[in-house]
């Protein structure tokens, strides 16, 4: 504010008071800026599922990991995220039997990061770890189970063996590096199609094989029940040819002519041409 003195003869600035008062209020306001800004910087969230690496000026902060929710960080620290949750890779992949026939075989892999080993796996791989270390692994293990089988072991009975073989392998080398390994899964195994059919054609035949053998089998046993059956009606048949003599027969005859001869009905004799000969006594 500008006063003229007539007294003094002079113009007297009544204003530098106030042009202090509003530079100190722009550097409060500054500052005030500069410290939300701060605060804000210094304030740091982690999603669920994941797990927080700080580093400072590029360098990774080892031990430093943070969990999920919210948290309070130098401002110059810098959060990056890492997925702890479980994945699943698909890979599809051209592989070799033991005889070298090319097989398509379609497999999965389930896993997650290990929490407490984030902060090495980020500094030593990076946050494309999946890409750079796990599918490379997986497809080594695939390669390496299936050329020490058969396409038609493969095929048939040992796609359990081949998984446990693969999953024992890629958690051997990625529980090194910090990744943890839940399952692998075969979804689907293809063949060329003339050695599908040759291998569907065999088990065919040996299944019609075991099928003769148990008719066999069975017409076997059949036979042996005969015999035993057969065997058991001959010696029946001996053993009462043994019991029956000419007098047992001749005393029967008699018993039999009496007891016709009592009954009460007409009767014609016939006398028997030897002389053991028992009548024969018909009824009129």
């Amino acid at each position: 504010m500008t006063i003229f003195d007539p007294g003094r003869g002079r113009i007297i600035d009544g204003g530098g008071h106030d042009g202090g008062g509003l530079l100190r209020l722009i550097g409060i306001g500054i500052a005030a800026f500069l410290l939300v800004i701060l605060l804000f910087s210094s304030v740091t969230k982690v999603g669920t599922g994941h797990v927080g690496v700080l580093t400072l000026f590029g360098k990774v902060q080892s031990g430093e990991s943070l969990g999920e929710g919210i948290h309070v960080i130098n401002p110059l620290k810098t959060n990056n995220e890492l997925s702890v949750q479980t994945q699943t890779l698909k890979e599809s992949a051209s592989v070799p039997s033991s005889e070298g026939l090319m097989m398509s075989l379609d497999t999965s892999l389930i896993y997650h990061l290990n929490p407490d080993r984030a902060a090495e796996v980020f500094q030593k791989i990076g946050a494309d770890y999946e890409n750079v270390v796990v599918e490379p692994t997986l497809r080594s293990a695939i390669r390496e189970a299936t050329a020490s089988h058969t396409a038609n072991a493969l095929y048939t009975g040992e796609r359990e063996m081949v998984a446990k073989q693969i999953l024992d392998q890629i958690t051997q080398e990625l529980n090194k590096r910090g990744i943890t390994v839940e399952n692998v899964l075969l979804r689907d195994i293809q063949l060329p199609a003339t050695l599908k059919s040759a291998i569907e054609a065999k088990q065919q035949a040996e299944q019609e094989s075991l099928a003769m053998n148990f008719r066999l089998q069975k017409e076997t046993q059949e036979a042996q029940r005969k015999r035993i059956e057969a065997a058991g009606v001959r010696d029946f048949q001996q053993i009462v040819a043994q019991g029956i003599t000419p007098s047992l027969l001749e005393w029967k005859g008699i018993e039999a002519t009496e007891n016709l001869a009592k009954s009460a009905n007409s009767k014609v004799v016939v006398i028997g041409n030897n002389k053991n000969g028992l009548p024969l006594i018909l009824g009129q």
